[in-house]
């Protein structure tokens, strides 16, 4: 089992639960190394004291606060506990909001909240009054010395604590360069907007998360395989041109497109076959997300 990251209790109210929290993801991201090109050394780091050039060791670092330039404060572990114990040890509930009000953009890092001894039945009794209420619950909670925002979301049996992003850190809308928003403004026909919705209803399926997964991470590992086997492991490749911009026009005829993609759609294949047909579809960059 995973090791809690942070244990502490859920607050709301005089109601108290004890719980655990840990990482709600998986890193799959490939892993490589920096190399020095002249002769493929791996690059290394130091930490260094900047007086005496010295190294220093993990157990001789210390953290500190640059209250003015060189002049810093010590803070020890227990100092930043101190600065706040119910802040760093409480997830405070501050209110439930419908789930749909928050934005997407607002959800940064998942976790789940498993409850700690003694806690399982205010546990249980917070889930499923999150699930029935169709709520979210915004807490706040600190961990690693920051003070996080964060919502309670019921997820199948588990609470699933997400860290979120303070409006000041989402960036405005007001000047991107975006269509507008209307469909006469930005030029739509209700013909394009009709066959649109019949494509889209066409590609419809079941959320089936299994049949998503990074190809781009097998091609890059498939390629590794490749070069080994050709013997080209210190072959360093150059960039490939850059393709010549086609000239011509910069209308395009959205109706004729969509009816080719109409033409095109066939029913949907169960994902279980998907998966496993080696001559299905290759899914467009958009669907090619890890599971």
């Amino acid at each position: 089992m995973a090791r809690a990251l942070w244990k502490g209790a859920i607050s709301f109210g005089l109601v108290h639960i004890p719980v655990e929290l840990i990482s709600a993801s998986l890193d799959h991201e490939l892993d490589l190394s920096m190399l020095d090109r002249r002769d493929f050394a791996p690059i290394g780091y130091k930490r260094y004291n900047k007086k005496t050039g010295k190294e220093v060791e993990w157990d001789d670092i210390i953290k500190g606060y640059e209250y003015k330039t060189d002049e810093y404060v010590v803070l020890s572990e227990e100092d930043l506990r101190q600065a706040n114990v119910k802040a760093t040890q409480t997830i405070d509930i501050d209110t439930f909001v419908d789930a749909a009000e928050v934005p997407l953009t607002f959800y940064e890092h998942p976790y789940y909240l498993l409850p700690a001894k003694g806690g399982e039945k205010v546990y249980a009794l917070l889930r499923e009054t999150l699930r029935k209420a169709n709520k979210v619950a915004i807490a706040s909670v600190v961990m690693r010395t920051k003070q996080h925002l964060c919502a309670l979301v019921c997820v199948g049996d588990t609470i699933v604590l997400n860290t979120l992003r303070y409006a000041d850190e989402i960036r405005p809308t007001d000047d991107l360069d975006l269509p507008p928003n209307t469909m006469r403004a930005a030029g739509i026909s209700d013909k394009e907007l009709k066959m649109a919705l019949s494509l889209v209803e066409g590609m419809s399926e079941q959320w089936e998360p299994r049949q998503y997964h990074d190809s781009y991470r097998e091609d890059v590992l498939a390629l590794v395989k490749k070069k080994i086997k050709a013997k080209q492991t210190k072959t360093i490749t150059p960039p490939a041109p850059e393709p010549e911009e086609e000239q011509g026009s910069n209308v395009i005829d959205l109706v004729a497109l969509l009816q080719q993609s109409l033409g095109k759609k066939a029913p949907a294949a169960p994902a279980r076959k998907r998966a496993a047909s080696s001559t299905a579809r290759k899914p467009s960059p958009a669907r090619r997300k890890a599971a």
